[in-house]
């Protein structure tokens, strides 16, 4: 295998995921209070309220994609009666409807931010930087998902190489000569894929390692007058977990 291919293959993936964590770490520490999407919606409202959830949703059905794809042998879907045509036809078609919504998403975004003065004036060559990468990352992949598909030169069973070369990075084995015999969309978007996530914890990106998931399960906010002659009944006060 040749250097380049060791480095890629090999040595890329760790300081990727070294770059990823530590940096996690350091922001943590050193710049928690930047630690934030710094929200332009005060800005414009109106376009963001559809780019923003097409954005958001579509994203999620890849990273999810991502995950089956990546994780889940091929062994145990043929066990389950899954056939590689059956798999591969619903990953294309749902993998291409998520990547256009995510692509149409963050089209908008980037429209958004470009034509609304007070969005613009709030962008930081940071921002700038992490939208070049990150439409760099969506649009590889779906040159791969293209690629796999056979519309882009021969079709490719990504199960075969690309899939066990990201278990082998996970088990730290890592056999670079699966994927360097990967077709050249993949390798494009995996190089791309771990730079973005070298720069991940360094950008407004981080905002996605603290999803308010809380957010769900806190109790409802009771607000009462202090009027006590317009309070119901004068009655006691209960805790906000109390139902009314």
């Amino acid at each position: 295998m040749k250097s380049l291919d060791i480095l890629l293959w090999s040595v890329l993936p760790y300081i990727a995921i070294a770059s990823f964590g530590l940096g996690l770490v350091w922001r943590y520490h050193y710049d928690k209070f930047n630690w934030t999407t710094r929200s332009s919606q005060i800005y414009e409202g109106k376009l963001l309220r559809i780019a923003g959830p097409l954005f958001h949703l579509g994203l999620f059905a890849v990273i999810g994609g991502h995950i089956v794809g990546l994780l889940i042998p091929q062994s145990w879907t043929d066990a389950l009666g899954l056939s590689h045509e059956a798999y591969h036809l619903g990953a294309i078609t749902m993998g291409g409807a998520a990547g256009i919504a995510t692509l149409l998403g963050i089209a908008l975004l980037i429209y958004r931010r470009r034509t609304t003065d007070t969005v613009f004036a709030a962008t930081t060559k940071n921002d700038k930087t992490m939208y070049i990468f990150l439409v760099a990352t969506l649009l590889a992949g779906s040159g791969a998902t293209l690629s796999s598909a056979g519309v882009i030169g021969e079709e490719h069973n990504y199960r075969e190489t690309v899939a066990p070369w990201f278990r082998s990075i996970l088990l730290l084995r890592p056999d670079g000569a699966l994927m360097a015999q990967s077709p050249l969309a993949f390798r494009v978007h995996a190089v791309v894929g771990m730079l973005l996530f070298i720069i991940w914890p360094f950008t407004r990106l981080v905002h996605a390692m603290s999803a308010p998931f809380g957010y769900m399960f806190r109790p409802s906010i009771i607000y009462r007058t202090r009027d006590e002659q317009t309070s119901a009944g004068n009655r006691k006060a209960r805790p906000g977990w109390e139902r009314s």
